[in-house]
């Protein structure tokens, strides 16, 4: 004997003075959001700033490829 065995079959209990939530608004309640709103945006723009430095910075360096040289 399961220890649940005496409500398992019982009827789901609803209150009589509030309606039930919609689907829709349940779903909304568990949806993802965006806790720091324009992080993103500013990494983005923070990386392409960064690149754009480093490209400027190493554009007159030139890299040799080992397996290109002649031996």
């Amino acid at each position: 004997m399961n220890e649940y065995d005496d409500i398992i079959h019982l009827p789901h209990y609803e209150l009589r003075h509030h309606q039930r939530m919609p689907r829709e608004a349940r779903a909304a309640q568990f949806a993802p959001f965006a806790a720091l709103t324009g992080y993103e945006k500013q990494i983005t723009e923070a990386e392409e700033i960064n690149s754009q430095k480093y490209e400027d910075k190493n554009k007159d360096i030139k890299y040799s490829n080992y397996y290109d040289e002649d031996f």
